[in-house]
């Protein structure tokens, strides 16, 4: 469990992976006995050779050998760990401590050296400093990557009913430490509302960690997430840990989860599991206790029901669904996110204001950013107006999108050579009268907000029963 209040992971014997070496049967029992009984994850071999074998498929957090034993001895074993997991920590056990001895084997990566005899409370409190060791080298791992591939956050924004829900499920879902699965056309801040769950959740000082499957290969893939050794595979100069391990005891997003192809979508669904997994290259096993958030813009369900995507990995990510609205469906945000994109000292002409709410935005909220972004490069003295907005916004394709949801003004009207005003007027009277005065029927229809059609209204000096008799402007 995580203390909130510091965001410090307390000590969990549960997560250690500890590993007894010892030809004392006796001595190796009983302390196997006792750190199982207090939570640890334990396992035990009589001898060096025996421990190897372990090592070869299981990543341990801690080891503890004896140092005087038949054949190869606690210093060969020590050598040996070093090379196979040199993060993991390894504790010597003697009944003839020398201080040449102890020297050496610190010289060879111990993290420390106990003689006999000891109390078992003694030894539990060096394993625990031991694995809290090992955590905090890993940290800094973790710190690395996360500061490589992190992204300046951005506030979520939005007044909307469906932003309200968004926000709402975000609060609930987030404590949960349960696999979300965000659903939503591209552009609508899915990576976004993942750092919010990961913010919202115990793991939020811990790493958050992304991946888009879409930019990789399956073999890239595979080793993104799970990481390879050396040799591995040509180019695999060194070993290199995988998302999933730096991602340990946070939280991993997986972008794009419906372009994974069949073959990681198994690998996956065992890492789901039980939090075991593989490097590319290594048969050596090994634990992450990772949350994951997923994402997606195709219809997974649909996927399951055509075979593409694996049914039981669908329900595996798929305990909570969280789907997040287009942009043309939460025009009355628009202004908010306009202002804040802009941000301070940034002005925009209620002109252009008024193209941006119109706008169908297929591109959702990143394409509104690139507008914002484009216009400011353009503007001068701090003020947008709609020279500085491109032509694809200004005079959109007379088509309506293929969504189902009704065509904007914008795409609806006929360019001509009649003025912008002119052909907005004409389209407003034309829907009016159509939806018999009915307001909320007439801002479906044109695709804005009540609000908006008022403004609209305003504007041109109309009201619902002049805009009733009024004839079309010609156009």
């Amino acid at each position: 469990m995580a203390d909130s209040s510091n965001n410090v992971i307390a000590f969990d014997p549960a997560h250690v992976e500890l590993l007894f070496v010892d030809d004392d049967n006796e001595f190796r029992g009983a302390a196997a006995r006792r750190f199982v009984r207090r939570g640890f994850r334990v396992h035990e071999a009589p001898g060096v050779n025996d421990a190897l074998r372990l090592l070869q498929d299981r990543q341990f957090d801690v080891v503890v050998s004896d140092m005087a034993m038949p054949g190869l001895t606690g210093l060969d074993l020590l050598q040996r760990v070093k090379e196979l997991s040199p993060e993991c920590e390894v504790i010597l056990l003697t009944g003839e401590g020398t201080v040449e001895t102890a020297v050496q084997a610190m010289k060879l990566g111990a993290y420390d050296f106990l003689s006999k005899p000891f109390s078992l409370a003694e030894l539990e409190t060096l394993i625990q400093k031991a694995y809290e060791r090992r955590r905090l080298n890993q940290e800094n791992v973790q710190l690395k990557a996360v500061l490589e591939r992190s992204q300046p956050k951005v506030q979520m924004v939005g007044e909307s009913l469906a932003m309200q829900e968004v926000l709402k499920l975000i609060a609930k879902a987030g404590p949960s430490d349960k696999a979300i699965l965000i659903q939503g056309e591209s552009g609508t801040g899915k990576e976004l509302v993942a750092r919010a769950l990961h913010d919202h959740s115990s793991r939020a000082g811990r790493p958050l960690i992304s991946i888009n499957c879409t930019a990789l290969t399956e073999t890239l893939l595979e080793s993104e997430l799970f990481g390879h050794e050396k040799g591995a595979f040509t180019g695999a100069i060194a070993a290199k840990p995988g998302l999933f391990e730096l991602a340990d005891g946070g939280t991993l997003f997986i972008d794009e989860i419906g372009e994974m192809p069949g073959v990681m979508q198994a690998k996956l669904l065992r890492v789901l599991q039980d939090g075991s997994m593989r490097r590319v290259g290594s048969l050596q096993e090994r634990r992450v206790n990772v949350r994951v958030i997923t994402a997606t813009n195709r219809d997974l369900a649909a996927e399951v029901a055509a075979h593409r995507f694996r049914e039981d990995l669908y329900y595996r990510i798929n305990v909570m669904s969280l789907d997040l609205p287009p942009l043309r469906t939460r025009t009355g945000d628009i202004p908010l996110l306009v202002n804040h994109f802009l941000g301070s000292g940034w002005q925009i002409a209620p002109d252009a204001l008024r193209v941006l709410e119109t706008y169908s935005w297929p591109g959702n909220i990143r394409q509104l950013i690139n507008v914002i972004e484009r216009a400011k490069i353009l503007a001068d003295d701090r003020f947008i107006t709609t020279d500085e907005l491109p032509a694809a916004v200004l005079n959109p394709a007379v088509t309506a999108p293929q969504t189902g949801v009704a065509p904007t003004i914008a795409l609806t009207l006929p360019v001509d050579d009649g003025t912008l005003s002119a052909i907005e007027k004409a389209r407003v009277v034309e829907v009016m009268q159509k939806q018999k005065g009915n307001k909320s029927r007439a801002a479906q229809v044109l695709g804005v907000s009540r609000r908006s059609l008022y403004r609209l209204l305003e504007k041109y000096g109309l009201d619902g029963n002049t805009a009733l008799s009024a004839e079309p402007t010609p156009v």
